[in-house]
């Protein structure tokens, strides 16, 4: 019988933390269309329109993006600049992308802890990175799994699942539009 309550005691504790775990399988976006091309969505003005909740579902953080893309020596680099209607955080950040494989990419940022690995598939493109993320008066070093879904040549939505010991701790959804 004791057996049974401790099984029954880890199962209380696991269920409602594996609701806090999301897995994307890039595979299965390989073959759908239209292709998401990185270099050629941001190559220009993009406006994006995003927010970020917490664990509860909460919006701790709406702001819109203006992001003026270009490419010097194979290399896209793209200067964001944020503005925030709920909440605060980074004003302004660089990124620079770089092709490395047929569908690999390496990216930069000067906020960002080391490269951000990126892999495209079809319509879908993932960068996973590390970050240290400042929340009140504490930093906290967090890994983004961050992807993006293209619906057509101009229009895109990102998705980005912020984990902390491997749970999602919060999530920023964003929809992005060519100029």
């Amino acid at each position: 019988m004791k057996i049974k309550a401790g099984i029954l005691a880890v199962m209380v504790l696991i269920l409602p933390l594996s609701g806090c775990s999301v897995s994307v399988d890039g595979k299965d976006y390989t073959n759908v269309s239209p292709d998401f091309e990185i270099k050629e969505f941001f190559n220009g003005d993009v406006k994006a329109w995003g927010i970020v909740q917490n664990r509860s579902g909460k919006v701790v953080q709406r702001f819109i993006v203006d992001i003026n893309g270009r490419i010097e020596n194979d290399v896209l680099i793209l200067d964001e600049s944020f503005d925030y209607g709920v909440g605060d955080g980074v004003k302004n950040r660089t990124w620079r992308i770089e092709q490395t494989g047929n569908n690999s990419f390496v990216g930069n940022a000067g906020d960002i802890a080391g490269p951000a690995d990126g892999t495209a598939y079809g319509n879908a493109f993932n960068f996973h990175y590390e970050m240290d993320l400042p929340v009140d008066d504490t930093t906290y070093r967090v890994t983004f799994d961050d992807w993006f879904w293209a619906f057509d040549d101009t229009t895109m939505m990102n998705r980005s699942y912020i984990r902390k010991f491997g749970l999602v701790m919060a999530e920023v959804t964003i929809f992005m539009q060519r100029q």
